[in-house]
């Protein structure tokens, strides 16, 4: 089996290294990584500039580069040009913090996945939710996840979000198969004066919600489970389309 591997926190994170050489013991790793934190940067790809891979040496990879762009421009530069071969599945992590509710949206986490998955294959997202987080039972639920696809011949166009709570193994309850929840935040800017006495803005704030479904991501990450999530790429408002074919019919 062969994995690509990549993140958001830039390809020198502790999340990274510690999935790494977890996955390394079932299969063949490949990493495509940010030379540079990237955390919130979405889907984003590079239009403008030039995109440069530096070759690494990583002991648990057999084939490494440094990339001076996004995460999602990580999987397509590996997936076009970098790996002689494809990969089997493409895994994004370990995410400093987690990636659930319409934090999806900004994730570059989840973004890099996803891009796995426009290309046709099984990717998986994975985060821990605590800074520092469960790094080690993350990696190794995460392998176990890569080796029960790998049985069943993997899945194709599928895509898998995982949030890994607490701080050791003892604070995880289990797991739980949930759907996308919502997560949203108060006081999101926080305004600071510069040496001149101009405004400027930090962007951060405060988780504002307090009552998750616990059918949720959020929610089972409150309880203390794992929560694993299938995500699709299709954003379409079904109800409201049909709403609109209705009243198109009815006109």
């Amino acid at each position: 089996m062969k994995i690509l591997l990549v993140n958001d926190d830039g390809v020198m994170a502790h999340g990274l290294h510690t999935l790494g050489m977890a996955l390394a013991e079932i299969a063949d790793v490949y990493v495509a990584a940010p030379e540079q934190e990237q955390s919130g940067s979405g889907h984003g790809i590079t239009v403008r500039k030039p995109l440069y891979a530096k070759p690494l040496k990583l002991t648990f990879a057999r084939e490494a580069w440094s990339i001076a762009g996004y995460p999602a421009d990580c999987v397509k530069l590996a997936l076009e040009e970098l790996l002689r071969e494809q990969p089997h599945m493409v895994v994004s992590g370990i995410n400093n913090g987690a990636n659930m509710g319409n934090d999806l949206l900004y994730s570059g986490t989840v973004s890099a996945a996803m891009e796995g998955f426009l290309y046709g294959l099984p990717a998986i997202a994975v985060s821990v939710s605590e800074k520092p987080g469960n790094y080690w039972a993350a990696a190794e639920f995460t392998r176990d996840i890569c080796r029960r696809w790998q049985q069943k011949n993997f899945q194709p166009h599928t895509l898998l979000n995982i949030n890994v709570p607490g701080k050791d193994s003892g604070d995880i309850k289990g797991c739980r198969y949930t759907n996308m929840g919502w997560r949203w935040y108060e006081d999101v800017f926080a305004q600071e004066k510069d040496e001149h006495g101009r405004s400027y803005y930090w962007l951060g704030g405060r988780i504002a919600d307090t009552i998750a479904d616990s059918n949720s991501d959020v929610g089972a990450d409150a309880a203390g489970y794992i929560s694993l999530t299938p995500l699709n790429f299709d954003l379409t408002d079904y109800k409201v389309l049909d709403l609109l074919r209705e009243e198109d019919v009815d006109n």
